[in-house]
């Protein structure tokens, strides 16, 4: 079933194969089905595989790109297969029948595909959307799913098993070794203490403090002028009638 449209000549790099998912039910949408649609959106991968029954149907020559996944991360490498089960990423499709896995695996050993996964495992749906998609683990090629392939935004194939895929002793990308703490002198004390500030110049307490001396002259009497003559007498309250006109 060869598609009448690729995505054109391959540019080179490592060999690298994809595993993409077509988010379609494997209980009732067959390999060749499935294939039928996407040669009507032309949008073709290089195969098709039902991991239920084992169906495989080529749509691309693997001399060429494929369109499912998208250029032009499609046209890298020397061979850069894209590989579409059927299948869901909210359901990883190593949780049951691998048909002929081993197969397509073999397959792509011969165009260089190493059994490798430089990015390691897929992420699971939808965490998958954030994955990191190094663009050095992509170059090193190999095996990669969809949700690690730099400049793509699918979140497939799903949190899949890789060692059900290319085997039991399938390397997996180490953990980042913790950085070598930084050697003490011998007896130097766990915790150290902090360095001596300089302190603010003390301020004397009011009891220590000397007294002010004691004011002895009395308070200078109010001069008294034509428009503000001295109080005399009780002070006059001032109510409404002197307020009024």
């Amino acid at each position: 079933m060869p598609a009448r449209h690729d995505g054109g000549a391959l540019r080179g790099g490592a060999p690298r194969a994809v595993w993409l998912s077509g988010e379609c039910d494997p209980r009732s949408v067959s390999a060749r089905s499935a294939a039928a649609d996407l040669l009507k959106e032309e949008r073709p991968p290089h195969l098709v595989w039902h991991p239920g029954s084992g169906d495989v149907v080529q749509l691309v020559p693997a001399t060429r790109a494929a369109l499912l996944l998208g250029l032009p991360a499609g046209r890298e490498g020397r061979a850069c297969v894209q590989i579409m089960v059927v299948g869901q990423s909210r359901v990883p499709f190593t949780s049951s029948l691998l048909l002929g896995v081993e197969a397509i695996v073999a397959w792509l050993e011969t165009w260089g595909v190493a059994r490798r996964w430089p990015a390691g495992p897929p992420l699971p749906s939808p965490q998958s959307y954030h994955a990191l998609r190094s663009r050095r683990d992509w170059a090193r090629g190999g095996h990669f799913g969809a949700s690690q392939v730099p400049m793509a935004e699918r979140p497939d194939p799903g949190g899949i098993d890789i060692r059900r895929i290319t085997g039991p002793e399938t390397p997996v990308a180490p953990i980042p070794a913790p950085r070598a703490p930084i050697p003490e002198p011998p007896g130097a004390p766990l915790l150290r203490a902090r360095p001596p500030r300089a302190h603010d110049p003390v301020r004397a307490d009011a009891a220590d403090a000397p007294a002010r001396p004691a004011r002895t002259a009395p308070l200078p009497a109010p001069q008294s002028t034509p428009d503000h003559p001295p109080p005399q007498g009780e002070p006059v309250p001032v109510g409404s009638p002197a307020l009024s006109n």
